[in-house]
């Protein structure tokens, strides 16, 4: 059994409310079978299709963007699959829904393609992007500070911590003490 930190999980990743768009995401190891079987056929590494998502007696859901990001080229550093489709909160829930309901179950009863398939919790993907060395401390508070943002400024200093410029400042003043302390 794998723990909570590795096993996979899925959310939905816009914020809470109705909107033009909504985006369902999975991070996890090996996410191709969960994907082909949602989808209905593989999908091309960072590139979005257009297509109809089913529930379980192939009534459509919604008709959505599937992308698929395999690991180690994603946010988290795992596979990604984000769903993106119409933002209204009962289609998203049904989406998660059917994500769970096809990880627990591979379509012809034998084993479950993703059976520790988990909601995750909040701020998990930018953790697991912390973890997996895709972002450094600082980038993950700065998600945190560009969400939050409330002003402009506020907003581009964030902007610019995520993009790895206060990380890199850091670097040089640290690289510059241990150059000194050497002296």
């Amino acid at each position: 059994m794998l723990s909570q930190q590795d096993a996979p999980i899925i959310a939905i990743a816009t914020a809470p409310g109705r909107g033009a768009v909504g985006i369902v995401r999975v991070s996890g190891k090996h996410l191709k079978p969960l994907a082909q079987a949602l989808c209905g056929r593989d999908l091309k590494p960072r590139e979005a299709t257009y297509l109809p998502l089913t529930d379980e007696v192939g009534a459509p859901i919604d008709h959505v963007l599937a992308l698929f990001f395999p690991g180690p080229h994603s946010y988290t550093g795992e596979d990604v699959l984000e769903l993106q489709a119409h933002g209204g909160p009962v289609v998203l829930q049904l989406i998660v829904a059917r994500c769970l309901q096809v990880a627990a179950s591979d379509g012809d009863g034998s084993k479950p393609l993703l059976a520790d398939l988990r909601l995750a919790q909040p701020g998990e993907f930018t953790q697991r992007a912390f973890l997996n060395h895709k972002l450094d401390l600082a980038q993950a508070e700065a998600v945190a500070d560009l969400i939050d943002a409330s002003t402009e400024a506020a907003a581009r200093g964030a902007s610019r911590s995520l993009s790895g410029a206060f990380s890199k400042e850091i670097h040089q003043l640290r690289d510059a003490l241990i150059h000194l302390r050497m002296l």
